[in-house]
């Protein structure tokens, strides 16, 4: 049996491995990715690579074994996501493995912004194929906002959540998660909702990020069509930008992105990462 990490050269994938390798034999871990050669370093280290290419199905025909515990990390590619997971849920089932278990996002079947859909999708995809699984519902990272820090300090914090709060938590944390329950017991057909121990506002954010950077980084809350505009005149493509700003408007604003549970600092054994550590990190580069 071995675990097998899909997106394992990302950035959420890497993270899992390292967390995996820091409690497992190198032996008994298989990174799934799309190219070998930015694997390399992950091959150094005793991990396996086997290609697996979500948009080609030939290619995961031989990644799973029987037996195996798999993660798959959902992919990157908004509006492709459920026939590219579709496609390692199919490989799975067909080659037997013991358990899938599957990164969507907090909420599960009740988060009716646009960005859930794919996620749902894909959650009864896996219920459907009758494999024993685990759903990791993760809320938003604190890189999803401090990956924009040098915009920020020229322009400032924009959004359209008004008072909203985000239970966001560290990549690291979500991948400690990951590698807990990839390795752990009791976690068969099981749904954990997991974000950080304080959720925060982006007012809140932009005080945090004001008060580090010594610079006055000012929050605003503009309208969603306003927002919308910033975002393709900043070159994102239109359709991604309207799921952005439905996530801001349906989802952060609703509350729906704030957490209520503990299982993620459960589940990595610790507190979660607070918001004034990652913006530390992050403007130490």
């Amino acid at each position: 049996m071995s675990i097998v990490v899909t997106g394992a050269t990302g950035h959420l994938g890497r993270l899992v491995v390292d967390h995996l390798l820091a409690s497992a034999p190198a032996d008994q871990v298989v990174a799934a990715v799309r190219d070998k050669a930015k694997g390399a370093g992950l091959a150094e280290r005793g991990v396996e690579l086997r290609e697996a290419d979500y948009d080609r199905p030939e290619t995961l025909t031989d990644v799973f074994r029987p037996g195996d515990v798999v993660l798959l990390i959902s992919g990157s590619e908004v509006g492709r996501r459920v026939p590219q997971h579709t496609a390692v849920v199919e490989a799975a089932r067909a080659a037997g493995v013991a358990r899938l278990v599957y990164t969507g996002v907090l909420g599960g079947p009740d988060a009716d912004f646009r960005l859930a859909d794919e996620h749902k999708a894909t959650e009864q995809a896996i219920l459907d194929s009758g494999l024993t699984w685990t759903f990791l519902r993760n809320g938003w990272y604190h890189e999803n906002y401090t990956a924009q820090i040098p915009v920020q300090l020229e322009h400032g914090v924009v959004g359209s959540a008004g008072d909203g709060r985000i239970g966001a938590a560290s990549r690291d944390d979500y991948a400690a998660a990951a590698a807990a329950v990839l390795t752990g017991e009791g976690h068969e057909n099981r749904a954990y909702e997991l974000s950080g121990d304080r959720a925060w506002t982006l007012a809140e954010y932009a005080a945090e990020l004001s008060r580090q950077s010594g610079r006055e980084v000012a929050h605003q809350d503009v309208p969603a069509e306003v927002l919308e505009g910033i975002l393709t005149g900043a070159g994102v493509p239109a359709p991604i930008a309207a799921i952005l700003v439905d996530v801001d408007v349906s989802g952060i604003r609703r509350g729906l992105l704030e957490g209520a549970t503990d299982d993620l600092s459960r589940l990595i054994g610790r507190p979660t990462t607070p918001l004034a550590d990652a913006v530390a990190a992050a403007l130490r580069g």
